[in-house]
């Protein structure tokens, strides 16, 4: 968060509401050292997808027209397809300035690019040479100046951030260098992960995953690099979301269980997180599994409600705040609870029950596989809400992207 256009009281604050979400330890002990050292990865773009199944949030929502929603952005995917469950409002929050630019310049995209086929060659392709043309005479004049300014702010390295939807955003991002770099630790070993695309079944699926993906968290190097902490900010885990993950566990070994559901448990005619995992990017043309909110069938509505949706970069807790009381009817909060202290969550347990709606529903997910609130947040708060546990384990195993160990529902009554 260290643009030229932010640095100013406002720019400060905003940078200070991260390392108040992930700093918890003295700055010079080894915790403080990895969470420094995340915030500072953290700083820029992340998730040039989310990796949150939206029809699985759907399902747990159960959306209805008069709903307003207010969820955590992230790069934005989820928000623009809840709005195929046509809600009165969605707020989407986010810590991170990338992706409430990214968040914003999709929404941009929904209401001013002349068709499907050019918002999808932007934002699904994201590697045409045209790109910055269509940016140009379609978006430009239709952002924000802060949002303007970031996309046509250059990077460290003197490119401008805008280039990124001519070079593929899938492969960029701190996510998409950490796939990257899973794909050429794999070809060190002679495993082409590209080859799992190329697998015509679920039953070949899962053989191509024991015979080539699944021996390679038995090697000594994979098994000592992802047991250090620092291994994983590429997924955008912090250190105290290290620990939930793994649950005492070898972190090899719950990587391979991920990978595992990832890779055999859905087929992949149906699962875009598979073809972001093994090929970086959509199924070629088009031709393959994509986001609800990149569906040509979903494209006219989706334009015409994008107006819905506002997008801040502010915590969750202080927006909530912000509404009045009784407001809200659906919150999405990714996993960001994993990233919170007690008092975090209490405080953000307060603002949800103040602004909720009476049947308001609450949805999470979780790194290792229970709910964190039981024993953290107080007991007089969580009364108030019931958890489904049932239906949260059910839709939980639906979840295509497979990366998280719990998805939980709460419904205030």
């Amino acid at each position: 968060m260290s643009d030229a256009a932010l640095v100013d009281a406002g720019g400060a604050r905003k940078k200070s509401l991260l390392k108040r979400a992930v700093h918890r330890s003295p700055a010079l002990s080894a915790d403080g050292v990895m969470e420094r050292l995340f915030t500072f990865a953290f700083r820029g773009l992340v998730y040039p997808q989310i990796w949150e199944d939206p029809a699985v949030d759907l399902a747990a929502m159960d959306v209805k027209p008069h709903h307003h929603i207010i969820a955590i952005a992230s790069g934005g995917c989820n928000v623009l397809s809840y709005l195929t469950a046509d809600p009165a409002r969605i707020i989407a929050v986010d810590l991170n300035r990338a992706h409430v630019a990214l968040t914003r310049l999709k929404l941009a995209g929904l209401r001013h690019l002349p068709d499907w086929q050019s918002f999808y060659r932007f934002f699904g392709e994201a590697d045409e040479r045209g790109n910055p043309q269509l940016y140009r005479h379609h978006l430009k004049g239709a952002l924000d100046d802060t949002t303007r300014r970031y996309w046509e702010g250059r990077t460290f390295v003197g490119k401008r951030r805008l280039s990124v939807f001519r070079r593929n955003i899938y492969r960029r991002g701190l996510l998409g260098r950490f796939i990257g770099a899973g794909h050429v630790a794999a070809r060190f070993y002679g495993c082409d992960l590209s080859g799992l695309l190329r697998q015509r079944s679920m039953a070949e699926q899962r053989a191509w995953f024991n015979r080539e993906l699944a021996p390679l968290f038995d090697k000594p190097l994979v098994k000592w690099v992802t047991n250090r902490r620092a291994s994983l900010f590429g997924l955008g885990i912090p250190p105290a979301q290290y620990e939930a993950l793994a649950e005492g566990r070898p972190m090899s070994n719950v990587l391979q269980q991920r990978l595992e559901k990832l890779t055999c448990d859905f087929p992949l005619r149906e699962n875009y997180f598979a073809w972001q995992a093994f090929h970086r990017g959509y199924a070629p043309g088009g031709s393959g599994p994509v986001p609800l909110y990149l569906e040509e069938r979903n494209f006219p509505k989706l334009r015409a409600r994008a107006g819905r949706v506002s997008v801040e970069q502010v915590s969750l807790t202080d927006r909530l705040n912000a509404m009045p009381a009784g407001s809200a009817h659906r919150f999405v909060l990714l996993d960001a609870q994993d990233w919170m202290t007690d008092d975090q969550l209490n405080a953000l347990w307060r603002s949800i029950t103040r602004a909720a709606a009476p049947d308001a529903r609450v949805i999470f997910r979780t790194a290792g596989t229970r709910s964190i609130l039981p024993g953290r947040v107080s007991p007089e708060i969580l009364a108030k809400w019931t958890y489904f546990e049932n239906l949260s384990r059910e839709l939980g195993a639906r979840d295509r992207s497979s990366i998280y160990g719990g998805f939980h529902i709460y419904e205030l009554g």
